[in-house]
Parts: C-alpha cells; sequence; structure tokens
C-alpha cells in the first residue's frame, strides 16, 4: 500500500510566510503541544513525585520530609519541591543543599511566600 503524498497539500499555507513567520509559527504550535502536559505537571504532582524529586538533588528521607510538608502547607505542591528550593536557594545566594536543609530546620519559610506572589 502507497501512502498519496499530500505534503503539497497540507504545506500550502505555509509558503507566503516569511522565515520570522514560520518560526513564530512553529513555536506558537510548541507551546500547544506542551501546554497540557504542564498543565498536567501542575495539577497531577504529588509528594511522591516531589520526594523523588527531592531525593535526585542530593537530600536524605529524613531532610526531605519537613520541606514537603512546608511546601504542602504553602500550597505550593503545583510549583514543584524541587523548584521551591531552587529559586529559595538563588534568592539567599546559597547553594542548594544549604537552602534545603534550612527549610528542612523551618528557616525561611517566609521568603518562600514571597517568590511566588507573581506566580511560577
Amino acid at each position: 500500500m502507497k501512502r498519496a503524498d499530500d505534503f503539497e497539500k497540507r504545506s500550502e499555507h505555509l509558503k507566503k510566510l516569511s522565515d520570522q513567520e514560520l518560526k513564530d509559527y512553529f513555536w506558537s504550535l510548541a507551546e500547544k503541544l506542551v501546554e497540557p502536559m504542564l498543565e498536567a505537571g501542575y495539577k497531577y504532582t504529588t509528594p511522591s513525585i516531589e520526594r523523588s524529586v527531592l531525593l535526585r538533588m542530593g537530600f536524605s528521607s529524613i531532610e526531605i520530609k519537613p520541606i514537603i510538608e512546608g511546601v504542602m502547607k504553602k500550597g505550593l505542591m503545583g510549583k514543584g519541591c524541587g523548584n521551591v528550593v531552587y529559586r529559595l536557594s538563588k534568592e539567599l545566594g546559597v547553594s542548594i543543599r544549604d537552602t534545603g536543609l534550612a527549610l528542612s530546620q523551618g528557616k525561611h519559610w517566609d521568603l518562600v511566600d514571597t517568590l511566588f506572589e507573581g506566580g511560577v
């Protein structure tokens, strides 16, 4: 069975576009493709997934528990625990490890609120 080649027909609307317009069109399609995956990640993350992320960032199970609990109390699970630790470390200007340890000891949670006021 041979597939009928309809590329010329399907690509007709692209022929009149400039390189910049093609590039913009490509990125708009890419955004449409990725958006549902990002939305699912924000909606459906779990403590188990976030635990896995923090383990891969180098934290122990004992260090992780208070970080996940703190992120859940703040309502930031959709942002991701690793993201919380990472963004706070950038804000404080210290290592990710030191930031995570401080969070697990109950420090800097007041700053976490300010990092996500505008979203993402």
